[in-house]
């Protein structure tokens, strides 16, 4: 089914993020992890696609265990970094015999660590680009990313918002933004937006903080600002993993709740492949909020056991 099908269905959706596991150890943990969010039973799950296309085939392989063996709602995320004009029609298409209906497009990351931005052999160096060939040539729903705190490339946040508006006409369906963590980033990215006439849903996305050295990590790749309410509350606790854990749970309880309850259309988690946090979250959101809770109630157990 088409996310945007689903959008008609339920006025907040639940989802989420998944990437392809590297070796047995870690395939055998995301196996275990994966089974426990699977019985929250999500709108739909993504799974990421590596840096120039770097994990394509595991990615490829989780799309299609999750849409056609787990029969859930599977979004496949896509780059256009070295993504020629033959290979984007082999890899839609690839999709497409899976029954894959969306996929989430991206600029991706350049290979090279010095690079400012990919070189594509046909001129595709922006989501943009691969969103209207995409969208020009195939029939997926289309999802694309925003950046409540401006993508680190942009020059300014207008340009930022031009460059989202641009990715909206060319044809993606619904937005996901970049992790934030103060809520402010969010309401003000969607009356910017508006203001510069984008119409479609623009889901938050949320990660609950599991470890604060990797979150500090995530916060300087992404640019995502961590406030200084959560640094002085999480910088004393960093060396105690259970701890933090119990303070990121708090913290992402409290952001969300604020997210739902002042309209946000759901929430798109970035799961790390991890499941403890977002199940206690997800049990800690349902108990006031119907929608949510009579999905979980009537997902005691998962699709299938893995």
């Amino acid at each position: 089914m088409k996310i945007t099908e689903i959008f008609k269905k339920q006025k907040k959706t639940f989802s989420f993020e998944f990437f392809p596991p590297k070796g047995l150890h870690s395939a055998v943990r995301f196996g275990v992890n994966a089974g426990q969010l699977m019985k929250l039973d999500p709108s739909f799950v993504s799974v990421t696609y590596g840096a120039g296309g770097s994990s394509r085939d595991n990615s490829f392989e989780m799309v299609d265990l999750f849409h056609n063996d787990m029969k859930f709602n599977c979004m496949a995320h896509y780059t256009c970094v070295n993504a020629t004009h033959e290979k984007i029609a082999y890899d839609m298409r690839t999709l497409q015999d899976m029954g894959i209906e969306n996929v989430m497009l991206l600029r991706g990351d350049p290979p090279e660590p010095d690079s400012n931005k990919p070189l594509n052999p046909d001129g595709i160096n922006y989501a943009s680009d691969l969103i209207r060939l995409v969208k020009q040539k195939y029939h997926f729903c289309i999802g694309a990313a925003a950046y409540p705190e401006k993508h680190q490339d942009a020059p300014s946040m207008n340009e930022d918002l031009i460059n989202l508006r641009i990715k909206a006409d060319a044809g993606a369906d619904f937005f996901v933004t970049q992790m934030f963590f103060d809520n402010k980033y969010y309401w003000e990215f969607l009356n910017k937006a508006t203001q510069v006439g984008i119409k479609t849903r623009i889901i938050p996305g949320i990660i609950p903080i599991n470890s604060y050295k990797q979150i500090k990590r995530f916060s300087e790749i992404s640019g995502a600002n961590i406030p200084e309410y959560i640094e002085k509350k999480m910088a004393p606790e960093k060396n105690n993993p259970d701890e933090v854990y119990k303070i990121g749970l708090e913290l992402a309880i409290r952001q969300c709740t604020d997210l739902l309850d002042n309209g946000a259309p759901g929430i798109h988690f970035y799961t790390l492949n991890k499941s403890r946090a977002a199940v206690d979250l997800y049990e800690e959101l349902s108990k006031d909020r119907p929608e949510f809770k009579e999905k979980y109630e009537q997902s005691c157990t998962p699709h299938v056991h893995i």
